[in-house]
């Protein structure tokens, strides 16, 4: 079956958990913890203080049935020229097959469809950055220098913001 994009909704949030759950290392170095129970739901539905939830957008990479890739994405946050990644995560069993860089695309894609958005921006845990920085840095993000403070329950570090125009 050929890989599609949507949005994911009420109904999918079963399939975002178990795609979660397969990468619980993920998980551990960013909150300490392995994947909770209601981390699916709230990956679809968590937004900042302020932020109008109607532009998040939880967008899924599939194959067939299976969630293979998702992607959390505010448009206009911090401000109408950015859509800001939450979350870029491909299915643990699936790295290394491209799906990371077709997710992206996908939100290039429709961050170019915004007409006031011209920046992607992103924040990397210190904790997640051995795995992450290399990624994001080929997709052509770089550190913009800001950072701030990340703490989640007992797990203290910082997030390192990075940016790409769209």
């Amino acid at each position: 079956m050929p890989i599609t994009v949507r949005d994911l909704g009420a109904d999918d949030v079963d399939a975002l958990q178990r795609m979660l759950e397969s990468v619980p290392d993920y998980a551990e170095r960013i909150t300490g913890y392995p994947p909770g129970p209601s981390d699916g739901l709230s990956a679809l539905l968590a937004v900042p203080d302020g932020f109008d939830p109607a532009h998040k957008h939880g967008i899924g990479l599939w194959d067939g049935p299976e969630l293979v890739a998702f992607a959390d994405v505010l448009v206009g946050y911090p401000s109408v020229s950015f859509a800001f990644i939450g979350l870029l995560v491909v299915r643990g069993d699936r790295h290394g097959q491209g799906l990371g860089r077709a997710m992206h695309d996908a939100v290039v894609e429709r961050a170019r469809a915004v007409s006031t958005v011209d920046r992607l921006r992103l924040g990397i845990v210190a904790t997640n950055a051995r795995v992450a920085e290399p990624f994001w840095r080929a997709l052509g993000y770089e550190p913009t220098g800001e950072t701030k403070p990340y703490r989640y329950d007992h797990l203290e570090s910082a997030v390192a913001l990075w940016e790409r125009a769209v």
